[in-house]
């Protein structure tokens, strides 16, 4: 049985190939800044969706006490 990937039915094979396109088209030296950005850019997706968490329950605390 394969191991598959997000529910995308990527195999290992298919995730090696997908890195070795990546290689070729961006080369070593750029990928580690490729990651970093992507990092950054997930974290700031998550601080978003917790500064909205946090605005709700404030709004729902406040209703709460009415």
């Amino acid at each position: 049985m394969e191991m598959t990937l997000l529910l995308l039915g990527l195999g290992g094979s298919e995730i090696i190939f997908i890195a070795l396109i990546v290689l070729l088209l961006f080369g070593g030296k750029k990928i580690p800044e490729l990651m970093k950005g992507l990092g950054k850019g997930v974290k700031s997706f998550k601080d978003g969706i917790n500064g909205i968490e946090e605005s709700l329950d404030k709004i729902d605390s406040k209703e709460e006490k009415k």
